[in-house]
């Protein structure tokens, strides 16, 4: 028998060579198990991104080798697998209801006129894309983003810019990249009270949530910061006639100023009112800055920039009688309903309880379970003002229903993409339901992660959310599942807490921009279902330089502070 001696803090050890060769086999046996965790994250890209499969087919294929391998590798009982397929079902539902409903209310505006005056008020600051890429996609997005959270600023702006003439790839793609930034506070702060709601420092520290929104706005002075000018540099290079970023480069002064004023606003807020309003509050005061400073062309080439206008788009030069305040009045509406409907206690709670659709332990599964209270949806709130959208503006019914039917018509395709997307997703969070004593995936790959790369854990924070987030497509569930896992870590190596919490959210934000069903929305209600491989593989930069500027930050506020 050989005999092998090793050091380990000045301490000689000697293995035998069964000691080895058992050690490299369990080594082996983990690395194929991460394998198989990591197949919900390798099986999508390569379908979707490498042999650019539609979001149908690719995660149909996705979703049956992850079931698979969940019933035979991970030992899943077949009855949870069907439980969790039917949950991820009844979550589609959810999601279409808000892309009818933003598609209805894009539709209805644009029958009534209001859509042509809102592109003349546009015209009137400027009709520059670069400009408007930021005030639409980003600054009205992160507005939306605070009030309802859940994907919908993509669902909403996404038609909007290509009602304002952007071809309907950029639209898709831009809106996927705005709805970053501004996500660890959306929906009320909902990533950060919910997220990190199951951690112990909740209980033993009053200002905790308060503390790691003070950390994220911190960490996004880095990150952030720059998410007007990233948009802008896709903008120019994807979709520019140029293909570069000579004309992103000429905008930066203005991009600074404007992703300064959000993200400087943000940890001011942060501060001064917890997590609840960060991103409402920093949007409306970037939104300020942004139209003076594009109307007066402060910071502004001379030259408009118009690439990416699609080839069928006109500006309307005959003078709109409808005022922009009643032309922009049914989005005033959603974003009041939605402020409405998760402020006010009184109204959260009718709104949450009247009509409760929700399907508790289905198929008598404790535990899994899938919410929908339909009045609270942002899809209800966004029919409720395509439908008072025809009386304020003083227009005909029928402009709604035919809205409708529109609606209709164009999410048909995506219900089977969100249908397979979802199953994958919740078979994937519900697979600690086992016969084999095993880790769910998510967190066995954390896990895996967090035993060899602990000591630049910092750097590893981000990329952890982002992961949870391009699976789950919620930061707040990917927050959830990864945030005690993080706290663990953070502890173990030593250091700041709130730091790596913050990390985690930040790098939620950016999977945001890569998750399969939040592209699926962006995708369908642009009018580009099956191109969904287009644009992931156009947003995934974007995504991963968030996350290495949030590490960035995070290692910063570390070093110095």
């Amino acid at each position: 028998m050989h005999l092998y001696y090793f050091f380990e803090y000045g301490h000689q050890m000697t293995i035998t060579q069964e000691d080895l060769m058992n050690y490299e086999m369990e080594n082996e046996e983990v690395v194929n198990m991460l394998l198989v965790a990591l197949s919900a994250i390798i099986a999508p890209l390569f379908f979707l991104v490498i042999m650019r499969m539609s979001a149908l087919k690719g995660m149909a294929l996705s979703s049956i080798i992850v079931i698979l391998l969940g019933l035979t590798v991970w030992g899943m009982d077949g009855k949870i697998v069907m439980a969790s397929t039917l949950q991820g079902a009844h979550k589609a539902l959810t999601i279409l209801l808000i892309l009818f409903g933003a598609i209805a209310l894009l539709n209805t505006l644009t029958h009534t006129g209001a859509v042509d005056r809102i592109n003349q008020g546009f015209q009137s600051i400027s009709g520059d894309m670069r400009v408007q890429v930021i005030i639409v996609g980003f600054l009205f997005g992160s507005l939306i983003e605070g009030a309802a959270g859940f994907g919908t600023p993509a669902a909403v702006v996404g038609p909007l810019m290509f009602a304002l003439g952007f071809n309907p790839m950029a639209a898709a793609v831009l809106a996927l990249i705005a709805n970053s930034t501004p996500v660890p506070f959306g929906a009320v702060g909902t990533p950060v009270l919910v997220g990190l709601s199951n951690l112990e420092s909740v209980a033993t520290d009053p200002n905790f949530f308060q503390e790691v929104a003070i950390k994220a706005t911190t960490i996004d002075l880095m990150a952030g910061t720059f998410t007007p000018f990233i948009l802008i540099m896709v903008l120019t290079f994807f979709f520019g006639k140029n293909k570069g970023l000579k004309d992103a480069f000429k905008m930066f002064p203005w991009a600074f100023v404007v992703g300064l004023s959000y993200t400087a606003s943000a940890f001011l807020y942060a501060n001064l009112f917890g997590p609840e309003f960060v991103s409402i509050l920093a949007s409306l005061t970037a939104l300020v800055v942004a139209t003076l400073t594009a109307k007066a062309g402060f910071l502004l080439p001379k030259e408009e920039w118009k690439d990416a206008m699609r080839d069928d788009f006109e500006v309307k030069t005959t003078k709109s009688e409808m005022g922009l305040i009643r032309a922009w009045s049914p989005y005033l509406v959603v974003v009041g309903l939605l402020l409405l409907t998760r402020v006010v206690p009184s109204i959260k709670s009718f709104a949450q309880g009247a009509i409760d659709l929700t399907w508790r332990n289905i198929l008598g599964v404790e535990g899994i379970t899938s919410g929908w209270e339909f009045l609270y949806s942002p899809g209800t709130i966004l029919i409720i003002a395509a439908f008072l959208a025809v009386f304020i503006q003083g227009k005909s019914v029928n402009n709604f229903t035919k809205a409708g039917k529109e609606a209709l018509v164009s999410i048909k395709n995506a219900g089977f993409s969100l249908l397979f997307t979802l199953a994958l997703v919740q078979v994937f969070t519900n697979s600690g339901m086992n016969t084999n004593d095993l880790l769910s995936m998510p967190q066995y790959i954390a896990e895996a992660l967090a035993g060899s790369l602990g000591s630049v854990w910092i750097f590893v924070a981000p990329f952890l959310g982002q992961l949870g987030a391009f699976i789950t497509g919620s930061a707040t569930v990917s927050t959830l599942t990864f945030s005690p896992i993080q706290e663990s870590i953070a502890m173990q190596v030593g250091t700041d807490v709130n730091t790596v919490l913050a990390g985690q959210l930040l790098g939620a934000a950016a999977g945001n921009m890569i998750c399969v069903h939040n592209v699926v929305s962006a995708s369908t209600v642009v009018g580009l279902t099956g191109k969904e491989g287009d644009i992931i593989r156009k947003t995934i930069l974007p995504s991963i330089a968030y996350c290495l500027l949030a590490g960035l930050g995070g290692f910063i506020v570390l070093s110095f502070m």
